[in-house]
């Protein structure tokens, strides 16, 4: 097991491209989130939460029951928080103690600047927390460049492996931190765990079968490349915004979309839960419904992971028949040709334009 551990947490830090400390957790994501808050800040401190949806209001939920003093800066759904608008806010909160972000908004479909907003705290006392669940695999993300001093991962996003394994990375100012702040934990104690694994081990029970998976899908990642993960889902993610837009579909993120999923809403009153009805029904296919007051508003294609062209094709070729068959027309492999024109450019760069 120590050998397993070990050589899991060396893997991890290559795939991430950092030197900083990386810790493992039998958890959700959401335990990683809490780990952050309980194990680096003390009651009262004042910190900012950047909202843009499902996920940005629970680190606003997690830092208020930890007694944390939240600035929330919040962007209406299907937008992200503007890097001036951190600027502003640290500014005008000098005592800030951190920030809270999600490198890509799921619920929504947006991703944020983290580069921009790590170079704005780097001003600042501030540590820098990114929630990069879904981010990881699917958008650029220099942990050590950029400044980032805890991130967050997940075992089943683009780490294609079952729910069940929680990590951070920890920066050096980030340990700093905990050494003063007096929040209470038990579980996830991030000083033990670094402990323990220091010795190879883990400081509760291990899941060992997800962490036999976890080495294997690091070794998957280590053999194509992360750099190769994150071009593969930010090409799939724009096929599949051309493809909805040739369909005459809107997309719910415009400005800042995520490569990890694709945002669309439903036509125009339709309850976009028959969308994912259809496809879970007729092909087999699941794709992710709206999530709150966006439930039966816009429907959410992924694309991290182990996902291909091969999957974008069929689930759009899958969408204009769905489309199609419940009143919305639409011309029969308009929507797939437009992804093949985003598969071709990339294939075949010299045949493309010379088309």
């Amino acid at each position: 097991f120590r050998r397993l551990h070990q050589a899991a947490l060396t893997d991890l830090k290559q795939v991430l491209g950092t030197s900083h400390d990386v810790l493992v957790f039998c958890s959700s994501g959401t335990g990683a989130m809490e780990a952050a808050v309980s194990n680096l800040f003390s009651r009262g401190e004042k910190v900012i939460a950047c909202s843009a949806g499902k996920f940005g209001e629970r680190w606003v939920e997690i830092a208020r029951a930890f007694g944390l003093e939240t600035i929330v800066l919040k962007a209406d759904y299907g937008r992200a928080v503007p890097v001036e608008q951190v600027e502003q806010a640290l500014a005008a909160n000098p005592d800030v103690r951190g920030v809270f972000v999600q490198a890509s908004e799921t619920s929504t479909g947006v991703a944020h600047d983290v580069r921009g907003m790590a170079a704005a705290v780097a001003r600042t006392e501030a540590i820098f927390v990114v929630d990069a669940i879904t981010g990881l695999g699917t958008m650029p993300l220099d942990i050590d460049g950029w400044g980032l001093d805890v991130v967050v991962g997940g075992s089943q996003k683009a780490f294609m492996i079952p729910p069940g394994l929680a990590f951070l990375a920890v920066s050096p100012k980030a340990w700093r931190r905990a050494e003063t702040a007096d929040l209470p934990h038990y579980y996830f104690d991030l000083r033990k765990e670094k402990k323990s694994a220091d010795k190879g081990e883990s400081s509760w029970t291990p899941s060992t079968a997800l962490l036999l998976a976890l080495s294997a899908a690091l070794g998957y990642i280590k053999q194509i490349g992360m750099d190769k993960l994150i071009e593969n889902a930010q090409l799939l993610a724009r096929a599949t915004r051309e493809a909805v837009r040739e369909l005459g579909l809107e997309l719910f993120a415009v400005d800042t979309p995520a490569a990890s999923v694709t945002a669309v809403k439903a036509p125009a009153g339709w309850d976009s839960g028959l969308i994912v009805k259809e496809f879970r029904n007729r092909f087999g296919a699941i794709i992710a419904n709206g999530q709150g007051v966006m439930k039966g508003k816009i429907f959410r294609i992924a694309h991290l992971g182990y996902f291909d062209f091969a999957d974008v094709f069929a689930i759009i070729a899958g969408l204009e028949v769905i489309l199609n068959g419940n009143g919305f027309p639409v011309r029969y492999g308009s929507g797939v040709a437009a992804a093949q024109r985003v598969y071709a450019e990339a294939a075949f760069p010299k045949e493309a334009a010379l088309a």
